[in-house]
């Protein structure tokens, strides 16, 4: 019998591991800079926890069997450390950011199939307004540019607006109507039993997408309340703010009314960081705000705003491969003792080059019958900078392998 990994899971190897924590050390010395702290939650959730806010379909949780609890594995952050946050923190605004797994079952697995991924991600909690809205997106941009992601957008869209402007349709088929748009599916928005005036005002929202001001100025153009007025003003000064302080580096802004994130906390802005790849676009990043998450978890339902984002470790990993490392990191040593009565001296010889104030990889030879030359080779291939020969009295023969 052969034994594979689950349905969905994978094994990381050293190389694997490696340009995992390549992408992950940049990112973090990004969110260090801005001064986020991280916080680590709870592998396991109570499935109240999870179901909160909409975030996530129950059939798409992978469920625990437990002794009278509902529990599951968490499918992203922002409501575990919205949960977290409300029961043992009381100063804001907190600036916390996360390493971890996530797990999602579906049909054809997350991922492409895979049911477990990694994401890194940023919340900034008890801030509300544009200044907190484009300190989390300049992070977003920091963390890309630090990673060297060339070629993406930043598409921008605000939850509240495109959900209100959504209102006129009916309740039987809004859904439809709104699966429709975010898929830009006019075939399927052109089959809806719907009004000419409501197909028309679908096909509409399915096209505010493009240059910030010109889509600003054709929402404008809309019959809209004194609320969805106010929106658009909320939009037009971030996008506003966004021009003045993104550099030549930074990505090309797209406003995108269409843009509908699948989770339901949100309430303001919302984007995602798209890459264009030779083939197709990859989503490497997406986020929002949502002020009304906390009070879920609150004893009094007392509410704080929040926003925050996620990056998608495999798509990064995927598009990064040509710049990521290709081997684990190489030993500085390699200590060999010369005879079986040197074992000991060879031992503690190793651990002294590993105490070094700057970190030494040193391999010990285990096998005393290998000769030199093979001991030489298996050196070579492995890249070992040096050879350390202890003799029995303790004496030392360094070796130098590299030019």
């Amino acid at each position: 019998m052969t034994y594979q990994p689950p349905t969905g899971g994978r094994d990381l190897f050293p190389v694997d591991v490696a340009q995992k924590r390549w992408i992950e050390d940049r990112i973090e010395a990004v969110f260090q800079r801005w001064s986020y702290q991280r916080i680590i939650t709870s592998t396991v959730e109570n499935m109240d926890t999870l179901m909160a806010g909409g975030a996530i379909r129950q059939s798409e949780v992978i469920e625990l069997n437990s002794r009278g609890e509902r529990l599951g594995l968490r499918p992203e952050l922002t409501a575990s450390i919205a949960r977290a946050a409300v029961t043992r923190i009381s100063n804001y605004p907190q600036r916390l950011y996360y390493h971890a797994n996530v797990f999602r079952r579906s049909s054809t697995g997350s991922q492409g199939g895979q049911q477990e991924a990694y994401q890194a991600g940023v919340e900034l909690l008890g801030a509300s307004g544009a200044l907190a809205d484009v300190e989390v997106l300049l992070i977003m941009s920091d963390c890309l540019q630090a990673l060297g992601v060339a070629n993406w957008h930043l598409l921008l869209s605000e939850a509240s607006l495109t959900g209100s402007l959504l209102a006129p349709f009916p309740s039987s088929v809004r859904d439809q109507v709104k699966v429709a748009i975010a898929a830009l599916d006019r075939v399927a928005l052109e089959t809806l039993p719907l009004s000419d005036d409501l197909q028309a005002l679908a096909l509409t929202i399915m096209d505010l997408r493009g240059e910030p001001r010109s889509v600003l100025t054709q929402v404008s153009q809309l019959e809209l309340s004194d609320q969805q007025r106010q929106s658009v003003n909320d939009l037009k000064n971030l996008v506003d703010l966004l021009e003045n302080t993104l550099t030549d580096n930074s990505p090309q802004l797209v406003l995108d009314l269409s843009l509908m994130q699948t989770f339901e906390y949100y309430t303001g802005v919302v984007f995602e960081a798209v890459v264009r790849t030779e083939h197709t676009c990859e989503v490497v990043g997406q986020g929002g705000r949502y002020d009304n998450l906390l009070s879920l978890f609150h004893p009094e339902h007392k509410t704080y705003p929040g926003v925050g984002f996620v990056l998608n470790g495999e798509t990064l990993q995927q598009i990064l491969l040509p710049n990521l490392p290709t081997m684990v990191a190489e030993s500085d040593w390699l200590v060999v003792p010369t005879t079986t009565a040197a074992a000991a001296a060879a031992i503690t010889h190793a651990q002294t080059l590993r105490q070094s104030e700057t970190l030494t990889r040193v391999e010990l030879s285990l096998d005393p019958d290998v000769s030199a030359d093979k001991l030489r080779q298996y050196a070579t291939e492995r890249k070992v900078a040096k050879i350390a020969w202890v003799s029995e009295q303790g004496d030392v023969n360094v070796e130098n392998l590299t030019p």
